[in-house]
């Protein structure tokens, strides 16, 4: 078994690569899958820098997995041998209430945090709790695979299931270059929505005007509000955060909502409370998709594919891969190849 070790925080010394010897056997409800691919996305920037202070220490980064099942413990109900799967976020319990409404990624009580929490996908091999995957179909390329969930899964889930996405709306989306944005992009012009894609640089306007945005406003991210081409909005997904949000908050209309599911930096926002009571606004937090959402992502997906742009690195070559990541300015997503 290979694997990437995280064994101190920040960027001063490289990730390891380390030579362990066999996979552990599963236990129980536990699932030991082969990876096929892990997507290298900005949170494992976050975990590394420390700004989880409940991370282990030498966690193995990663939580976008695209891989096949090859061993179960002996309780496990969901998956068969052979299975292809994908990870969610987290596991989840099955019990609390959120479960019960077929929230389970907001369980109240799931700890299995695949990168922070408990090893992930930086690895030849990953043991995960059952509930703590999704079905994949065949014929997906691996890399494209390991990102749905992070990307297309959370745009689906953030726009459609929290956004409450109706045809005909007008939606902001904030870091269009990104994994997620270019993912949102997608959804939601494929739900008939008329996009406004928000990037920091020109050069990204064409590809992202071939992927359906409407119109596509190139500047400072403090300054989208005042932008001709933005408009008044009815949904903002703001994939920054506090570079981005104060300006995306001022695009929305009487009654507009935001979610929010960027947090790329350390600095706190600034909330206008008087502004978002008299104009009536909605303000939610983001969330992972639920089995139920992958599965209505995957059937729009089965329908007519999106575009996953994504490169795959190998394994060896996860210090390199989160470095690029974290200078910013990629177009769609990285993943590593633990094959390669």
């Amino acid at each position: 078994m290979r694997r990437i070790a995280l064994r101190k925080t920040g960027w001063d010394e490289p990730l390891a690569l380390e030579e362990l010897g066999e996979p552990p056997a599963p236990k129980g409800t536990e699932v030991l899958v082969e990876v096929e691919a892990c997507g290298v996305c900005h949170r494992d920037l976050l975990d590394r820098e420390g700004r989880f202070p409940f991370l282990r220490p030498g966690v193995t980064p990663g939580h976008e997995v695209c891989g096949r099942v090859i061993a179960l413990g002996d309780r496990v109900t969901d998956w068969k041998l052979g299975d292809r799967v994908g990870t969610m976020h987290r596991d989840s319990c099955g019990a609390c209430a959120a479960c019960a409404a077929g929230q389970t990624s907001l369980c109240e009580s799931a700890a299995f945090v695949l990168g922070i929490l408990a090893d992930g996908g930086y690895a030849s091999h990953l043991l995960v709790p059952e509930r703590g995957l999704f079905r994949l179909p065949e014929g997906v390329p691996s890399a494209t695979a390991a990102v749905l969930h992070c990307t297309f899964g959370t745009a689906y889930r953030d726009l459609v299931v929290l956004g409450g996405l109706a045809r005909g709306e007008r939606v902001l989306v904030t870091g269009a270059n990104g994994g997620v944005g270019l993912a949102a992009v997608q959804v939601a012009a494929r739900l008939g929505a008329t996009v406004v894609a928000a990037v920091r640089a020109p050069v990204h306007e064409p590809a992202l005007r071939a992927l359906g945005a409407a119109e596509v406003v190139v500047g400072a991210g403090d300054a989208i509000h005042k932008h001709p081409r933005t408009g008044r909005i009815d949904l903002a997904l703001d994939t920054v955060g506090e570079p981005t949000f104060g300006a995306a908050l001022r695009t929305l209309r009487v009654g507009g909502r935001i979610v929010v599911v960027g947090n790329v930096t350390p600095a706190r926002v600034s909330l206008n409370l008087g502004y978002v009571i008299t104009f009536g606004l909605t303000l939610r937090g983001g969330s992972g998709a639920t089995r139920a959402d992958m599965a209505a992502l995957l059937a729009l997906f089965a329908d007519r594919p999106f575009d996953v742009p994504v490169q795959s690195w190998p394994l060896a070559d996860a210090d390199r891969a989160q470095r690029a990541v974290r200078q910013g300015g990629l177009y769609g997503r990285l993943a590593l190849d633990p094959k390669q």
